[in-house]
């Protein structure tokens, strides 16, 4: 599977110009989602990234969600497209010259391990600064680069733990499942997001650096309204919504949110839909046509402006729920949407997102082809780019599929010397 055909795709109808990251290379020295992703990232933007993996089992990550009649994982393909694999053993001292080698002539070195493996190959901040002064040199670990906890272990699930988010409001007296992967991927942004500042930086300034994300920054930055709220208190209080004052269960639930139009509802087919409308009195009489004026609605004095809807939300939902439960949810969107400019939407399952149609048309999700596995759905790069946008070119690739093509194009060995590096187990 070394034919270049067979791992390219051919760029989209007036994108001549090349990705934002072109002649950028970057050395990805990472496993599993957060530093993958990452690569994969920078990947997308046009830079070209060399993964490198132990000489025996490679990244863990390649046995995650795999078809077991194929061997194919849908995990490793995304978080590793667009990556050509070096498959080299690091605890050979000859190994590890080899990746500085290939860092030394690198813009980029990305790595997910904790501080003493690296140490201990010499990939380590300050080896390499001191190889290459304008490298940089971007960490993801678990806790943070400094404090008791740098070197501690941890995965996705401690990332979205200690960061409050499985404890969050309306989940307090039990910690809420949470969805796989979104520390890692959430580190995996931030990750790629150092990773272009410290790019700007040097060229605008000159200089390699040091950039370091973790699980817990990454997801504290993600929750960071409820996390401002609770740090900016003024003599001891925490800020208040508009909707707390009139919610008197402890916390906000569906059946007593404060606000009855800034909530979910069921519909009559099982499905959700979420209303988010903020300031509800301009809207009021779009939304009684939308649900038919009904009388319980229409003509209740508790219901007639939004500071009397917000004070009797928890009798207006159950009006609401009753309502919601008798048509399905896509005659509920069609009502709501036709009527006036309502800020409603589906509430949708994984599978409803994946084939949404505004996600695809935007190319959250984009097609593939793959060669292997023929005409795909995966997920798209997430921003546009009008004259250098993303796209995927190789697919993820095959262990240590570029070996080779790394050590002779980039380092100038020849075959003999590949050849002996493979009998003596450094390839």
């Amino acid at each position: 599977m070394n034919d270049a055909a067979m791992d390219t795709m051919e760029p989209a109808a007036g994108t001549a110009l090349p990705g934002p990251l072109e002649g950028i290379r970057v050395v990805d020295w990472t496993i599993w989602q957060q530093g993958p992703v990452a690569g994969a990232m920078l990947g997308d933007l046009g830079a070209d990234v060399i993964k490198i993996e132990e000489r025996e089992g490679g990244d863990s990550g390649r046995a995650i969600f795999v078809f077991p009649e194929t061997g194919a994982s849908p995990y490793f393909e995304v978080n590793n497209r667009n990556k050509r694999s070096l498959a080299i053993d690091l605890k050979k001292p000859e190994g590890a010259d080899l990746v500085r080698k290939v860092i030394a002539q690198s813009d980029v070195f990305i790595q997910n391990f904790r501080p003493s493996v690296a140490e201990k190959v010499g990939l380590d901040y300050e080896t390499l600064r001191a190889l290459n002064p304008r490298l940089i040199y971007a960490s993801a670990s678990a806790f943070g680069a400094r404090g008791p906890d740098r070197t501690a272990r941890a995965y996705d699930l401690l990332g979205q733990a200690r960061s409050g988010l499985l404890l969050r409001p309306g989940h307090e007296d039990e910690p809420a499942i949470p969805d796989g992967g979104m520390a890692d991927q959430m580190g995996a942004i931030m990750l790629a997001y150092g990773v272009l500042a410290a790019v700007v930086a040097r060229e605008r300034h000159g200089v390699g650096q040091k950039v370091d994300t973790s699980l817990l920054g990454s997801m504290l930055w993600l929750r960071g309204l409820p996390v401002a709220v609770e740090l900016m208190r003024h003599k001891g209080a925490a800020a208040s919504s508009q909707f707390s004052k009139h919610i008197t269960s402890k916390r906000p639930t569906r059946l007593d949110p404060g606000n009855p139009l800034w909530n979910t509802y069921k519909c009559a087919d099982g499905k959700w839909i979420a209303l988010a409308i903020l300031q509800s009195d301009p809207h009021w009489p779009t939304v009684l046509e939308a649900l038919g004026n009904p009388d319980s609605l229409a003509k209740d004095e508790r219901f007639v402006d939004h500071l009397r809807r917000c004070e009797n939300a928890k009798a207006c939902v159950p009006i609401l729920e009753e309502i919601f439960a008798a048509r399905p949810r896509e005659a509920w969107l069609q009502r709501l949407t036709t009527k006036g400019d309502l800020p409603v939407c589906a509430i949708n399952t994984t599978a409803d997102a994946a084939s949404d149609p505004q996600a695809i048309a935007n190319g959250y999700i984009t097609d593939f082809d793959h060669p292997a596995w023929g005409q795909v759905r995966v997920p798209g790069f997430p921003i546009d780019l009008s004259e250098t946008p993303a796209r995927i070119q190789r697919r993820a690739p095959e262990f240590g599929e570029h070996t080779e093509e790394i050590l002779i194009d980039l380092l100038g060995l020849d075959w003999d010397e590949v050849a002996s590096l493979r009998q003596r187990d450094v390839i």
